[in-house]
């Protein structure tokens, strides 16, 4: 085990260095869930570490699902690396079905408002929003630009439906999936999928026809979604 755990050395940041020996030590020694770390003051003596340290990174890696603090008995393996990806990337897909499920709710709807309450100005408007996108998708496409812009078309969409609650709920829903996820545009067939999902919408809208508008907007954000989780589960194919 010495031959193993040797000392790391205290400089920069020593909790992330602390955190990558032990996760490399649980991966090399192919330790399996339920397997007992040695004991706080053993652990640190073998990393050359002070025992504050060692307890800031053991709370890292218990944060991270990879150990349990189990109090008077030790610190044990909940989990493989590949474990943790799979359960992140589950709950990746679940918080994202989430959120496209909430955006179908918002937004279909809206669009269905729009097409009702769309004036000249308003289709316009809506016109010249996507002339922007043409413009940006013209080679080399501006992927940062087209998703700026595609999130402005859907809520000059929610604009044109007339309701400031329903613009500041759909914001804060765009907010946080442009924290947590990169565009779907950049997901091989999205690009042309997603135009002529936006002309469809536009159409409907201009047209003043509510039903077509409402199943235009759907359509596109389930076809959002499955790229997203499609992207996702390439992902943990590649990790794996």
């Amino acid at each position: 085990m010495d031959t193993i755990w040797h000392p790391i050395k205290e400089s920069g940041h020593l909790t992330e260095k602390i955190v990558a020996r032990i996760e490399q030590i649980i991966e090399e020694s192919q330790l399996t869930a339920g397997s007992r770390l040695p004991s706080e003051r053993d652990l640190a003596r073998l990393l050359g570490v002070s025992r504050p340290a060692l307890r800031e990174a053991v709370k890292t890696l218990e944060a991270h699902g990879r150990v349990a603090v189990r109090h008077g008995q030790g610190v044990f393996i909940v989990a493989s690396a590949d474990d943790v990806m799979r359960d992140r990337l589950a709950k990746q897909e679940i918080s994202m079905t989430e959120l496209y499920a909430m955006r179908n709710v918002l937004e279909a709807p809206a669009a269905g408002w729009a097409a009702a309450n769309a004036s000249e100005e308003d289709i316009e408007r809506l016109r010249l929003a996507l002339e922007a996108e043409e413009e940006a998708r013209t080679n080399p496409t501006d992927f940062s630009r087209l998703a700026q812009l595609d999130s402005g078309f859907h809520l000059l969409i929610v604009e044109i439906a007339r309701n400031r609650f329903l613009l500041q709920t759909v914001g804060i829903l765009q907010e946080m999936m442009a924290a947590g996820m990169d565009t779907t545009l950049t997901v091989p067939g999205r690009l042309e999928r997603s135009r002529q999902d936006h002309r469809a919408i536009f159409e409907a809208i201009r047209d003043h026809d509510v039903e077509a508008a409402r199943v235009a907007a759907s359509s596109h954000i389930i076809g959002a979604r499955e790229a997203a989780l499609l992207r996702v589960r390439e992902a943990g194919e590649i990790h794996q």
